[in-house]
């Protein structure tokens, strides 16, 4: 158990280390991106337009199954491997992997793009940026509306991207954040409410939306922690944050992405969310947050400031925990 406890705090912390020095190595192979290529060809195989409703929903079950079955069975076999050669080729491996599953830097530095070209009023350029990082349509996006788009991706994926993933890594290593990643990945690809996959993604959205009910809660709560300690005082609120984060967490179709929204709306003053244009439909959200002031490039910068707060203050919980439990078996 002691040796177990102290190669999670040890792969935790390198991989979550190599994440804040080098972000996702995009001319590298990356776990994710493997599994989004078998879950697009499981798509290909298993949709089919044609059918009713249920059988839709019982193919995307199944394929959900077949996915969290093969990137477990895979992530599982190749540590024991690696671990039964040398506890040290075990640690590599899982480090590695443990890196890669968090998004930290790439997520700051993708946001940046946004910001940068907003910096030099290059709108068209931002509208590129800004739809490498969410889902929506960017198209008829003005100033205002890209820099909501970046402020409130960078906020929800403060939980999907660093403290959700460090929480599984943290309970179940490696194999508990792939297998999160993978839930992730599917909700990303098939959790749209849309004529394809109303049905067949439906199984990925609610398993996405179980796998990060807790971790959005505690991801918002470190994220108003994150407010406190941010700088300069000014530019950030704890106060705001926690009152926004209690009267709109729940403006969302998601149950858990407004958790962050709100926390994050409330900390910087502003106001989020909103109607928006997904596949060339206009979707109608309600707004997170008070219009106290206009939304503002700045926003990215300050945003970001508190993804690193919260995602560092997760770090440091987890690993205090794991001590604890090693303290408490030995």
């Amino acid at each position: 158990m002691e040796t177990v406890i102290a190669n999670r705090i040890v792969c935790l912390s390198v991989g979550f280390m190599l994440d804040l020095l080098f972000g996702d190595p995009y001319r590298l192979p990356h776990p994710v991106r493997w599994i989004g290529a078998a879950a697009g060809w499981l798509d290909k195989r298993l949709r089919r337009d044609k059918d009713s409703g249920a059988v839709k929903r019982r193919r995307g079950a199944l394929l959900a199954a077949v996915m969290l079955l093969l990137t477990g069975g895979v992530t599982f076999a190749a540590l024991s491997a690696a671990y039964h050669i040398h506890r040290l080729a075990g640690i590599a491996l899982e480090s590695i992997l443990c890196y890669q599953m968090l998004s930290v830097k790439c997520l700051k530095d993708e946001s940046m793009k946004v910001y940068r070209a907003l910096c030099e009023d290059d709108i068209p350029k931002a509208r590129l940026a800004v739809s490498m990082i969410v889902g929506r349509d960017t198209q008829r996006l003005d100033r205002d509306g890209i820099t909501r788009a970046a402020v409130e991706t960078v906020a929800e994926n403060t939980s999907d991207g660093a403290v959700a993933p460090m929480l599984y890594l943290a309970v179940g290593g490696a194999l508990f954040g792939v297998l999160y990643k993978t839930v992730n990945t599917m909700d990303s690809m098939f959790g749209y409410k849309n004529e394809t996959y109303l049905d067949f993604g439906r199984c990925a959205a609610r398993l996405d939306d179980a796998a990060n009910y807790l971790p959005s809660r505690a991801a918002a709560l470190l994220m108003i922690w994150g407010s406190i300690l941010c700088k300069p005082k000014k530019d950030f609120s704890a106060r705001g944050a926690w009152r926004i984060f209690c009267r709109d967490r729940y403006r969302h179709a998601s149950p858990n992405s407004a958790q962050t929204e709100s926390v994050c709306a409330g900390a910087l003053g502003v106001r989020l969310a909103g109607d928006a244009w997904y596949f060339g439909r206009k979707t109608e959200k309600p707004y997170i947050g008070d219009d106290t002031r206009p939304i503002e490039p700045q926003d990215i910068v300050r945003a970001n400031k508190l993804l690193y707060a919260a995602s560092i203050s997760t770090w440091v919980l987890c690993v205090a925990v794991l001590v604890l439990i090693g303290a408490a078996a030995a």
